[in-house]
């Protein structure tokens, strides 16, 4: 049993990796009876938690049933992290993790995210401040370096063990990659098989279905695994990944399920952000719930056309009349 701290997350944990405007509440618990071990929140901005922004409130806003879960924080001034560790700890989250990874140049080309892998020394001692003041275990997600004649994850990895992280993602990819090119687990393997290393160790990039799962734990011989983009519309990856390391034979889908959770997904959203938003945001899921099915292209120009609720709901009805004809 894998644990972070003491808390036991799972024999070979699977974990939605977090992404802005995807792994909302809504999408979390959906996954979660699918057979996620472990959730993370979308990252937040310390700034944001420190001025109660509304918008950064409810992004730390998880249920219970979604445990264990850690709260996902961001900045590249450690003055507000440490501020914003208050505030986190009042929703009493299992973990803090802490975003050294996100490439996005609003926030690697500050400081923060990955950014900070071009200042080794900086990250080190922000997380061992956040460390100290930290009343929850703290964990970290970066990357592998922050370009490709930078990959100091090895002895990276061994500092942020010795100043008192608690488990370790890491993304196989340098900030400069951003998503592109192939994710090298070779460096995540490495950090795994380092003898100083005993924090469990995840690994992230290129998750896309439950066979590169397993082909990944077993060459590589992480701890767990983070699946982002390939959870994206597509929740059963988690199970799928479960029952192939079980030695289980698979489950196919089918349609008339992923219909009704995908629209329990939409209807979910808006509960949670508005008609508006949900709507427009629930177009990144529809590729993933939708995908492989034959015959689909009158459906999908509707679903990523349709503005409002009482437009897309026959959608799903006919969906689901005509696969079942």
């Amino acid at each position: 049993m894998v644990k972070i701290a003491n808390v036991e997350v799972g024999e070979f944990p699977l974990i939605l990796s977090p992404m802005d405007d995807i792994t909302d509440m809504p999408f979390r618990s959906l996954c979660k009876p699918y057979g996620v071990d472990m959730l993370i929140t979308e990252f937040i901005a310390a700034d944001g938690i420190i001025r109660e922004a509304d918008k950064s409130r409810k992004k730390m806003t998880f249920s219970e049933g979604e445990r264990p879960i850690a709260v996902q924080i961001f900045g590249h001034d450690e003055s507000s992290l440490l501020q914003s560790l208050e505030f986190v700890e009042a929703v009493n989250p299992d973990f803090i993790d802490i975003n050294w990874g996100c490439p996005v140049k609003k926030v690697a080309g500050r400081g923060a995210g990955s950014g900070i892998l071009k200042d080794i020394p900086k990250m080190i001692a922000i997380t061992d401040a956040i460390v100290k003041k930290s009343k929850l275990p703290v964990t970290v997600k970066t990357r592998i370096g922050y370009e490709e004649t930078n990959k100091p994850i090895v002895e990276v990895a061994e500092r942020l063990q010795d100043v008192g992280v608690q488990a370790l993602s890491i993304h196989g990819r340098t900030k400069t990659q951003m998503y592109k090119g192939d994710a090298d687990w070779t460096l995540i393997g490495k950090v795994k098989e380092n003898p100083r290393m005993t924090i469990p160790i995840f690994g992230n990039g290129d998750i896309t279905s439950a066979e590169i799962a397993l082909e990944k734990k077993n060459r590589y011989g992480v701890d767990g695994i983070l699946i982002g983009r390939g959870a994206i519309g597509n929740p059963w990856i988690f199970e799928q990944t479960k029952r192939l390391i079980a030695g289980l034979p698979q489950r196919e889908i089918p349609i008339a399920e992923r219909v009704e959770v995908c629209k329990k997904h939409l209807l979910a959203a808006i509960d949670w952000k508005g008609e508006r938003t949900a709507v427009m945001e629930m177009r990144k899921h529809y590729g993933g719930y939708f995908k492989g099915i034959p015959d689909f292209k009158q459906f999908r120009i509707p679903l990523v056309t349709y503005s409002t609720l009482d437009e897309l709901l026959p959608i799903f009805d006919a969906v689901a009349d005509y696969y079942s004809a």
